[in-house]
């Protein structure tokens, strides 16, 4: 088990005669009565220590002391007490210095992941009272909160992202300190603030976390376009809740723990047309073409944000199709059945589930696709084909576009019932497409 490997990395390192902890989230977690996911180490060990005790490790940070060693087939970072200096580019600091605990620990980013743990005993050493944090449930910078956003401008997101996913608040002097430098975290890679932004959104806390965004001056340098929603009235029969900022604050507050990163992206872009396409007239307020511009916007963020492209097509699909589902009721048997049949169809109906609760309230639309989907077996979502190429090219006709449609036709008309053999398809090729030329 993680745990126990880990704990037998500290001992290994103790035997040796050096000095070893557990340290950070792992330390927090338990305080807090959870099993944590990861378990990092500190020690008084050099890099070339550590990999001499153990047979199989990566050192993937040397340089700055860090060492993963791979216990059970599960990598633990172990990292050499340390002090830094010198973070020239807002990141990485330009000198390392080998140190002792309490200086290592003095240079981490928040008390609450400031703590040392024994793991064989189980005391708790705290230079920087983040036990009493952890206690007050607070967010707050070891030593001066300006000196640690300078040093690492990501540590300003951090600060949300735990606020967010914890439950806990931002100490007044490091809120101001992240609104004093909110404008610097454009000078963080696009990929480290994707990362952090990705686990706000599926960290169980995501409408705080973007409440804190937008209160910290954050949001605007990294989102604009979630920023312009704020203010944009919506249609009081749908959207009784609001503008549509409280709207998507309102579809982020029912993402569940752990939701899968493509709907919490959907979630909050899904609307992000609205506010250029926006009009009103006598008839009441519209947003004609707010799902095509609102695909564009989220194309350019999302490329922006240096998302991989499997990731960004699953979002665009989802945000392409949030508005197909009020019409699900009107299709044709075929148009239906393709429709329940859409790649990823259950992150479909989940987003349009959360816009619903979002505003109205009415699940009619999403129970008819659940009972149909109960209703239609796998066969018939996904019936075998009664005719293909070959079939046409037998029957006289030549490969060309044609043949898409007609497949596609013959496809219709099978899952609308009303041909249910190759002989009565072969006909309706036929009849609809005439003799091959």
């Amino acid at each position: 088990m993680p745990r126990d490997d880990a704990a037998a990395i500290v001992r290994r390192l103790r035997a040796a005669g050096h000095e070893a902890f557990w340290v950070g989230g792992c330390v927090r977690d338990l305080i807090r009565g959870l099993e944590p996911k990861d378990f990092d180490i500190v020690t008084s060990a050099r890099p070339e220590e550590v990999q001499g005790l153990f047979p199989r490790t990566v050192p993937v940070g040397a340089r700055f002391g860090v060492v993963i060693v791979v216990e059970g087939g599960t990598p633990y970072e172990v990292a050499t007490f340390r002090t830094e200096t010198g973070y020239e580019d807002g990141r990485r600091p330009s000198q390392v210095v080998f140190a002792g605990a309490q200086e290592d620990v003095r240079r981490r980013d928040f008390t609450i992941n400031g703590l040392l743990m024994d793991p064989e005993t189980g005391r708790i050493i705290d230079h920087v009272d983040g036990r009493r944090d952890i206690e007050r449930r607070l967010i707050r910078t070891i030593g001066d909160p300006e000196e640690r956003f300078a040093e690492d401008h990501l540590r300003m997101l951090r600060a949300v992202r735990f606020a967010a996913t914890l439950g806990f608040e931002i100490e007044s002097g490091s809120f101001a300190a992240i609104r004093h430098r909110a404008s610097a975290i454009r000078r963080t890679s696009a990929e480290r603030i994707r990362e952090e932004l990705s686990r706000i959104l599926t960290g169980g806390g995501a409408r705080r976390g973007m409440e804190l965004l937008a209160a910290s001056g954050l949001l605007p340098e990294i989102l604009p376009e979630a920023t312009a929603l704020e203010g944009v009235s919506q249609p009081p029969a749908y959207h009784p809740e609001g503008d549509v900022w409280e709207h998507t604050l309102r579809m982020l507050a029912l993402l569940s723990p752990g939701a899968d990163i493509r709907l919490a992206w959907a979630v909050l872009l899904h609307d992000i047309g609205k506010p250029s396409t926006r009009t009103e007239d006598e008839r009441g307020v519209h947003f004609y073409g707010h799902v095509r511009t609102g695909e564009r916007m989220a194309a350019e963020i999302l490329g922006r944000l240096r998302f991989s492209r499997e990731e960004t097509e699953g979002i665009l699909a989802l945000v392409r199709g949030h508005m197909l589902f009020m019409n699900v009721r009107l299709m044709r048997p075929g148009r239906l059945k393709r429709f329940l049949r859409t790649p990823d169809f259950a992150l479909h109906l989940e987003l349009h589930r959360l816009d619903c609760l979002g505003s109205h309230g009415m699940l009619d639309h999403y129970e008819f696709c659940r009972q149909k989907l109960a209703e239609y077996s796998a066969e018939a979502l996904r019936p075998a084909p009664l005719l293909t190429g070959e079939d046409l090219i037998a029957m006289g006709y030549f490969p060309g576009p044609l043949f898409g449609k007609i497949l596609r036709g013959v496809e219709d008309a099978q899952l609308a019932g009303r041909i249910a053999s190759p002989a009565e398809a072969r006909a309706l090729v036929r009849e609809r497409w005439g003799a091959p030329a």
